[in-house]
């Protein structure tokens, strides 16, 4: 199984829970080099969606963990499809929190920065692409135990609060743990964070043409 973009290997980590055979592709060094820290018997290699370090026909299956808006769709749909046996599966992941709950709205509205980029939405046309058979779209909603400030730190992981200015990122934090001391749901002890993962999923039609 290829986890494409894998970052520091968030997806890896279920990914291996659950008995796979990974081999994760990911561009930026830094967070290669934490992937091969924490997960060493894995095989980190440097790559793109766009252009994928692979065999043709090598893996069964190419899943991206919070990274499928990065890609370029024309590039990479040949290029996943090309990675994959016939009969392969590609799936993409978000986790984004559950903004159907009132709070949860008004800490997505107060958490934004320049550098958000939304998950697909369930009235969101889904992809398309000639090597695969239709998308098919799922949402499996869970919860994470949190306090103000745990969630405050998880935040602070996040790629859109990452890559900003320094200053951008203390200024965007502190309206975080402001918005959360204020909220009375939020206010004190422990919580339920509601979140959703979505996901979207296509089978490759048959053998890629090289």
């Amino acid at each position: 199984m290829l986890d494409l973009g894998a970052g520091t290997g968030k997806l890896t980590d279920g990914l291996l829970a659950v008995g796979a055979d990974v081999v994760a592709v990911e561009p930026d060094e830094a967070m290669r080099a934490e992937l091969v820290r924490r997960y060493p018997s894995v095989t980190a290699l440097p790559g793109t969606a766009e252009a994928i370090p692979l065999p043709d026909r090598s893996v069964d299956a190419v899943v991206a963990g919070q990274a499928f808006h990065w890609f370029d769709q024309a590039r990479a749909f040949p290029e996943i499809a090309r990675v994959l046996r016939p009969g392969g599966v590609f799936a993409a992941f978000w986790n984004t929190e559950d903004n159907r709950v009132a709070w949860v709205a008004g800490l997505q509205r107060t958490m934004r920065s320049d550098a958000s980029f939304p998950p697909p939405t369930a009235d969101e046309e889904l992809p398309e692409h000639p090597l695969f058979a239709a998308f098919e779209r799922a949402e499996f909603p869970h919860a994470h135990r949190r306090t103000a400030d745990s969630l405050v730190l998880t935040l602070g992981t996040h790629s859109h609060t990452v890559v900003i200015s320094p200053e951008q990122r203390a200024a965007l934090l502190g309206r975080i743990r402001d918005y959360l001391r204020a909220t009375p749901e939020t206010a004190e002890g422990e919580f339920d964070y509601p979140l959703r993962t979505e996901v979207i999923r296509a089978v490759l039609r048959g053998s890629p043409q090289h």
